[in-house]
């Protein structure tokens, strides 16, 4: 009944939302006198608080229109090319002469732990100029109706296979913090098939491979509490009317409330400055923070099954790294691996995933060859930065591209890639 009585009382704000937001656009009305004054910016602002952490985030746009190739600026429009019920692959398609040579294509598996696979918007853009990208939209739980069926660990590893498949030989693979697990599991499995469609490379960053190793706050919490909490505690039935209607989930909200407390002392100050920051008329720091948060806190339902055997997977038993998981009742075994080329990435601050746990899948990967393998650590960045940022692009984007391009299986001339700087944890 928890999930029912969450959404019985964000109905019953929705009078005071509106209200709220019909003050703030009174005192923000340029030609209303108060607006030019701190009292009435203190007014619209103090209602603009209430209205933006009360609503309800939709799923936001990628808004990806355009990019930078050849030192030209072409326009990119989005094409769904692979569907099923729980997700849609993206591709960002750039408007590019026929006659010039084809980039790689980059396969990037969005996370599925709670955000929409618009969190990495940056990491898209940045790395459309380089490569033809590709990226899974998951879609959310509570819209998808309980008669499509289950979604499971399984399934979402036969749907990075699938998408493989469907995007053809000399695919590239980046698993960004959650689906570093099923996508080393997903090549695993297509490795020890002698499967013809398994990427040329896999980049894995910020990812729980190994949680034994430099375990954060949120490996500890599972950990201690194991599998039969969450079940008992985070499991809801989606209320009507949605189209999920009793389908079982984690939900969103839940997951964002974990997020927030967290850092909590860091969301605090943000709306406190937001709030000054309308006050004093700064509308650029003011419109920062709307953006941000309009993309933090849009939050989408998993799946009940996938939730709970990700936790236990991943968390609880270590399955991977103990050589314990299991794909449909079949081992998995990244020693089948031995023609993908492994690149793993971390952030020094990362207190999501901590240091060395992605790293982990290099030792785990024991039969890909030397050169076919690289480690890299963003000095200076948490979890976020390293996906996204400034040092993001400057920093790993490049590292990334390097990679793919020296370990296409159309190179005419394999290269050791120049990732030289690698730090250990």
């Amino acid at each position: 009944m928890f999930y029912q009585a969450y959404e019985l009382n964000h109905a019953a704000l929705q009078p005071a939302r509106a209200y709220a937001d019909a003050v703030r656009l009174f005192y923000s009305n340029p030609l209303n006198p108060w607006s030019h004054t701190s009292w009435g910016r203190s007014i619209a602002g103090m209602a603009e608080l209430f209205e933006r952490t009360t609503r309800r985030y939709g799923k936001p746009a990628f808004g990806l229109d355009k990019t930078v190739v050849d030192w030209k600026t072409v326009p990119v429009a989005e094409r769904v090319v692979w569907s099923r019920p729980f997700c849609q692959l993206i591709r960002f398609e750039r408007a590019l002469p026929a006659e010039r040579r084809p980039d790689p294509k980059l396969l990037i598996v969005a996370p599925m732990s709670g955000h929409y696979a618009t969190l990495l918007r940056g990491t898209a853009e940045a790395l459309l100029p380089y490569a033809d990208v590709y990226i899974t939209d998951w879609a959310d739980a509570r819209m998808v109706p309980v008669t499509e069926g289950r979604f499971d660990l399984d399934d979402y590893i036969d749907y990075v296979i699938d998408m493989l498949h469907a995007l053809g030989p000399d695919t590239h693979v980046m698993g960004v913090c959650q689906p570093s697990v099923p996508v080393l599991a997903a090549a695993a499995v297509m490795e020890a098939r002698g499967d013809r469609f398994a990427p040329s490379t896999m980049t894995l960053m910020g990812g729980p491979v190994d949680t034994r190793r430099n375990p954060t706050a949120v490996n500890l919490l599972a950990e201690k509490k194991g599998i039969g909490w969450f079940r008992d505690n985070v499991i809801m039935q989606v209320p009507w009317p949605e189209p999920g209607f009793t389908r079982e989930v984690y939900p969103g909200f839940l997951q964002l409330s974990g997020f927030m407390g967290m850092n909590l002392d860091r969301h605090i100050i943000a709306h406190k400055d937001f709030f000054m920051h309308l006050v004093k008329h700064d509308g650029d720091n003011a419109e920062k923070h709307r953006e941000f948060y309009d993309e933090y806190l849009a939050v989408m339902d998993l799946t009940a099954e996938f939730y709970l055997q990700t936790v236990e997977t991943v968390f609880v038993r270590h399955a991977l790294p103990k050589g314990e998981m299991l794909h449909r009742g079949v081992p998995v075994e990244p020693s089948a691996i031995r023609n993908v080329a492994l690149l793993t990435i971390e952030g020094e601050n990362d207190d999501i995933s901590g240091l060395g746990q992605t790293q982990a899948a290099q030792d785990l990967c024991l039969n890909i060859p030397a050169d076919m393998r690289a480690h890299y650590v963003q000095p200076k960045v948490g979890h976020y930065g390293v996906f996204n940022g400034s040092r993001f692009r400057s920093e790993i984007v490049p590292r990334i591209v390097d990679f793919i391009t020296s370990y296409g299986r159309d190179a005419r001339v394999r290269t050791t890639p120049r990732l030289v700087r690698t730090r250990k944890a």
